[in-house]
């Protein structure tokens, strides 16, 4: 079920500074209680291939977010000591050093599991064990939220995991989110910032599409 319109959950995870700190973060009181957006996004391990090339995009963006009054908080499901391994590995090594913004080490899975975004599947029962085989790595997708102020889910992503994200679209979508928060007005497709939107009807459709 997707989360869009909904409150993000409302849970304290375990995550890591850049400054090696580990400490309890909260998504949902991050938006309500500074009143800023949050785009949190979810990789599937440290130390791999892909992961780090979003971290950097992330990270490279950043004053780009803050300027839209956004936090940008990555996830994954490794532990705050691999985490802390990895911000201290060079970025010509396959490391993340140099990432400033925090990362959820969400090893319980308690947020993971409560967003449905874990690649794993209940197998077959094993009558010697007693236990079900899971399949799969029990790590996230590529899973991607941006949060209103509110608390509010306004976009939810998901990509499998060969395939990175293109770090601009979200910038694109944030601005038209806060356009249509100001404006009123709704965001056609491929809109950008400083184009003209339209009137939620009928009657701004029919004008959009005959100026364009």
């Amino acid at each position: 079920m997707t989360a869009v319109g909904k409150k993000f959950p409302n849970l304290n995870v375990d995550a890591m500074n850049e400054m090696g700190d580990t400490f309890k973060l909260n998504v949902f009181e991050e938006a309500v209680n500074n009143k800023k957006k949050v785009l949190l996004f979810w990789y599937p391990k440290d130390f791999t291939f892909v992961c780090p090339t979003e971290l950097h995009a992330f990270q490279n963006a950043l004053a780009e977010f803050e300027k839209r009054n956004t936090i940008v908080i990555g996830a994954s499901c490794d532990t705050p000591e691999v985490h802390f391994a990895w911000l201290n590995t060079p970025k010509d090594n396959g490391g993340i050093e140099g990432v400033t913004y925090p990362i959820l080490a969400d090893s319980n899975r308690n947020l993971a599991s409560a967003l449905g975004i874990l690649d794993v599947t209940e197998g077959e029962y094993d009558e010697e064990s007693g236990l079900y085989v899971v399949e799969g790595d029990n790590v996230t997708y590529r899973a991607t939220y941006i949060i209103d102020e509110d608390g509010v889910v306004q976009h939810e992503g998901v990509n499998n995991m060969p395939i990175g994200r293109n770090v601009n679209e979200f910038l694109r979508i944030i601005d038209a989110l806060t356009h249509v928060q100001e404006k009123g007005e709704v965001c056609p497709a491929n809109w950008q910032e400083g184009e003209d939107a339209m009137q939620a009807n009928a009657k701004g459709t029919a004008e959009y599409l005959a100026s364009h």
